[in-house]
């Protein structure tokens, strides 16, 4: 009954900051979401060892444990942020969206969608996700992604209309894939993080230099279609302005093994992780343990 009540009182607080937080301007929203991303820092220990695990990783082994702390710290506000943008994402119009975002390369997704097997779009939980999407959205791009299931159920619906608000499209990530296929059959986008492997049958690589279970279904995907992946990754460079860039497709080689061939797929991707939370990785929101759990 107690969990029951908990849930019902999480989502009930979800749908007043949806009321509320489109009200309030960004000059005011984003240092209060800072507050608040400060104190899930402060109250969630887990959550910070987690963050902290993750960016010691990053940096290696030699980085002074303040500068650790002090990127964490951050992560949170970044985190935060995001949900301030997710929660007035359904107020702001294509001209608004369009002024707060830089594009780089969107050549190169024009050139992955003109081989004509639509396109394997792999992506990270780094700075604002949302945006790499509605950067394609406002292009005439379709896309379908997967998406995690929270709880209560009516909270997964709440998030995914908000996250559905300017065209894109979720299925839940436990449930059937077709639509992917469906979508990559009308040339349109399927999207997959690279970063997080939710379902726990990903592929261990070294990442960072050390093994860690990556997830694989995007490879897969585009293995099984021919597809060609595309990196596209997202940077806030304020509070309120955003770069999306794309990378240059990458076709899965036809011949060798299956395991060649996966191999070959996820040392592209990887790469491209490393790069961009290498360079930035107080913007890599991911607040659960990737090379294990820190507390064990």
């Amino acid at each position: 009954m107690a969990r029951f009540t908990q849930s019902k009182l999480i989502y009930g607080f979800y749908r007043l900051a949806g009321v509320l937080v489109p009200r309030i301007p960004p000059a005011i929203g984003y240092p209060l979401f800072a507050l608040i991303g400060g104190l899930v820092h402060r109250l969630n220990g887990r959550a910070r060892a987690n963050v902290r695990d993750n960016i010691r990783h990053v940096l290696g082994p030699d980085a002074p444990q303040a500068q650790v702390n002090r990127l964490a710290r951050a992560t949170f506000n970044y985190v935060a942020y995001n949900y301030y943008d997710l929660f007035r994402l359904p107020t702001l119009g294509a001209d608004q969206v369009e002024a707060m975002v830089r594009v780089e390369g969107w050549e190169n997704v024009e050139a992955a969608l003109n081989l004509g097997k639509g396109v394997v779009m792999t992506s990270a939980h780094f700075g604002n996700i949302e945006i790499v999407l509605y950067a394609m959205l406002m292009r005439g791009v379709a896309i379908t992604i997967p998406a995690e299931r929270v709880e209560p159920p009516e909270l997964y619906d709440y998030l995914a209309a908000l996250r559905m608000s300017k065209g894109l499209k979720l299925i839940p990530v436990d449930g059937p894939m077709l639509e992917l296929f469906r979508t990559l059959r009308r040339g349109g986008v399927a999207g997959v993080a690279g970063d997080r492997d939710i379902t726990g049958h990903g592929t261990i690589v070294e990442f960072f230099g050390a093994p860690a279970r990556l997830p694989d279904g995007h490879v897969r995907l585009a293995m099984r279609t021919g597809a060609p992946l595309v990196l596209g990754f997202s940077r806030r460079l304020g509070r309120n302005s955003y770069e999306a860039r794309f990378w240059p497709h990458f076709s899965i080689p036809a011949e060798g093994s299956e395991e060649e061939r996966l191999a070959a797929g996820m040392a592209y991707v990887v790469r491209g992780l490393e790069e961009v939370i290498g360079r930035h990785p107080e913007q890599w929101t991911v607040t659960v343990p990737i090379w294990g759990d820190p507390a064990t």
